[in-house]
């Protein structure tokens, strides 16, 4: 069964795991921003303008810049499935007192969306320091390093190194679109690497190195035995780091939508748990078969 099923959820309500993105005064922003989506991402100047990306890094180039013209608003794009949502008041911003109203995207819920819609799986379900720290990261390139070693498709961070506020997708040639505060539209910006850029990520549909993936969902029970009726061993509240050892067909499990049969050992916890609730594909790809 190969499937994609990676699905992630999102609470608004929470205000603490929405990302608050960069906010620059609003004189440093151009006066003509789109009222309404451009009809074409390339007329606004929005498309993969290097070579050299992925196939996948390029689909998310594109992807974001569909939405070319959009609202940004504070929490937007965070709903069960990517894709734009109404957004929150953000209480550290005035400019935001409208974003209810506003079907739109923050910063990662456009770059959850364009992941998304490139790889056919919810890969980067969080705010931008989660994005910037995904078990999908498969390069890393520091603020010193500029946009030198950097493709379309790479996302672009600004924050501490555990506090990641904003987030952009690189689209070259010193280029990036970004949902970058309210008041604002989805845009193509020049790159800013003054300021608290921390530097860039690059992302892989697979997830992570050495066995390391991620868990979605919420109250998530692993089990002795590859089975829903094996005893429960420990339980994850929210999205957990895992390694996972090797993997079996097993019980044929339907949650959250899904139906998949395929079961991974995670050795840390002595423990099994089923691949629906495993960011990546219905048999995890790199990870070998239980003896």
């Amino acid at each position: 069964m190969h499937h994609t099923l990676v699905r992630a959820r999102r609470t608004l309500a929470a205000a603490g795991i929405v990302a608050a993105c960069a906010i620059v005064p609003a004189a440093q922003l151009s006066s003509a921003a789109p009222q309404l989506r451009v009809a074409s991402a390339a007329a606004g100047g929005c498309d993969v303008l290097a070579p050299g990306a992925s196939a996948t890094a390029e689909a998310a180039v594109r992807a974001a810049c569909s939405q070319l013209g959009i609202w940004y608003t504070w929490g937007g794009g965070h709903g069960p499935q990517p894709g734009a949502t109404y957004g929150q008041i953000d209480p550290t911003d005035p400019a935001s007192n409208h974003d209810p109203e506003r079907l739109g995207f923050d910063c990662s819920g456009l770059v959850r969306y364009a992941y998304a819609r490139a790889t056919g799986q919810d890969i980067l379900a969080g705010n931008s320091n989660s994005q910037y720290h995904s078990s999908h990261v498969t390069a890393r390139f520091g603020a010193a390093q500029g946009t030198g070693p950097l493709l379309p498709g790479d996302l672009m961070a600004w924050g501490g190194d555990n506090s990641i506020h904003h987030i952009a997708v690189y689209l070259g040639a010193g280029k990036m679109v970004e949902a970058r505060q309210s008041g604002t539209h989805v845009m193509v910006s020049d790159v800013r690497l003054g300021g608290d850029y921390n530097g860039a990520v690059r992302i892989g549909a697979d997830p992570g190195q050495n066995g390391t993936f991620s868990t979605w969902g919420t109250d998530v029970w692993t089990h002795a035995e590859p089975s829903t009726t094996s005893a429960r061993v420990n339980k994850f509240t929210g999205p957990t780091r895992v390694k996972v050892g090797c993997q079996k067909h097993a019980q044929l499990v339907e949650a959250e939508g899904y139906r998949n049969d395929a079961w991974s050992y995670l050795p840390d916890y002595k423990a099994w748990i089923t691949n629906i609730y495993i960011q990546g594909s219905a048999w995890l790809d790199g990870v070998p078969t239980c003896a």
